[in-house]
């Protein structure tokens, strides 16, 4: 039922994505917090590997993108 790609994928940008939450939730950035969250509801909901991978990467860019600007 589970692929292994699908698995490691979500293993890793699970694990990502709390550490962007506790990092967030520690300096008290909701992007940081939001983006963490994000990660974590992807990595669950999203069956394909690739496509985790390319969501989860765009997050990241937003996540950094909008601390560049100031929020």
């Amino acid at each position: 039922m589970f692929k292994t790609s699908f698995l490691l994928a979500s293993l890793i940008w699970g694990s990502v994505g709390a550490g962007y939450f506790v990092y967030g939730k520690r300096q008290q950035s909701f992007t940081a917090m939001g983006g963490g969250i994000s990660m974590i509801v992807a990595s669950y909901f999203i069956s394909s590997a690739l496509l985790q991978s390319v969501v989860c990467l765009g997050i990241i860019a937003g996540v950094f993108w909008l601390a560049r600007r100031g929020y």
